[in-house]
C-alpha cells in the first residue's frame, strides 16, 4: 500500500524539519524550547476523531503533536473556510480523504498522499470532500500565533 509507505517519508521529513540542525545556528541568541522533544511513533492513520479535541470552528477537529519553537505539527481532520496565515508558513500531508481544497487563487484536486505547500498569506481551504472527511498533517513554521487565522468570504 503507497500510503503505508509515504506516511513515514511525510513524518521522517516532519521530524526533519521540527528538529534539524540548522535549528541550533539559526537560534544561537534565542531561548530553549519550553518542553524538550521525546521520542513517539504515533499511528496517525489510526487517531479517530473522538480522539481529536473539537475546535471553535464545527467541521475541524485537530490536536497538536509537536511543539517546538521553529514549527509546530498537528493532525487535522475535517473542514475549514477559506482563510489565510499571516505570519505562519503551512504544510500539509494528506493522510486521508479525497476532494476539492482551495490552495492560493485556484481549486485543486487532493487525495491521500499529495503534500500541500501553503507560504503565509496564501488563501488555502478544505471545501469539498469526494470521499471521507479530509485528515491531514499540518505543519506550522513558526508556531502560529493567537489571531493569525484571517478568514475569507
Amino acid at each position: 500500500m503507497r500510503l503505508k509507505t509515504t506516511a513515514p517519508i511525510a513524518l521522517a521529513f516532519a521530524a526533519g524539519l521540527l528538529a534539524g540542525p540548522w535549528a541550533t545556528e539559526l537560534l544561537r541568541d534565542a531561548h530553549a524550547q519550553a518542553v524538550p522533544l521525546a521520542p513517539a511513533a504515533i499511528d496517525i492513520a489510526a487517531l479517530t476523531d473522538a480522539e481529536l479535541p473539537a475546535t471553535p470552528n464545527p467541521d475541524l477537529r485537530s490536536k497538536t503533536l509537536v511543539v517546538t519553537d521553529q514549527a509546530t505539527l498537528a493532525v487535522q481532520s475535517g473542514n475549514v473556510g477559506k482563510h489565510y496565515h499571516a505570519k505562519s508558513d503551512e504544510i500539509q500531508y494528506i493522510v486521508e480523504g479525497t476532494g476539492t481544497a482551495w490552495l492560493g487563487d485556484r481549486p485543486v484536486e487532493i487525495k491521500p498522499g499529495m503534500l500541500l505547500v501553503i507560504p503565509k498569506g496564501t488563501a488555502h481551504a478544505g471545501t469539498v470532500a469526494t470521499s471521507g472527511r479530509f485528515k491531514a498533517i499540518a505543519i506550522k513554521v513558526p508556531p502560529q500565533a493567537n489571531g493569525d487565522t484571517v478568514f475569507l468570504n
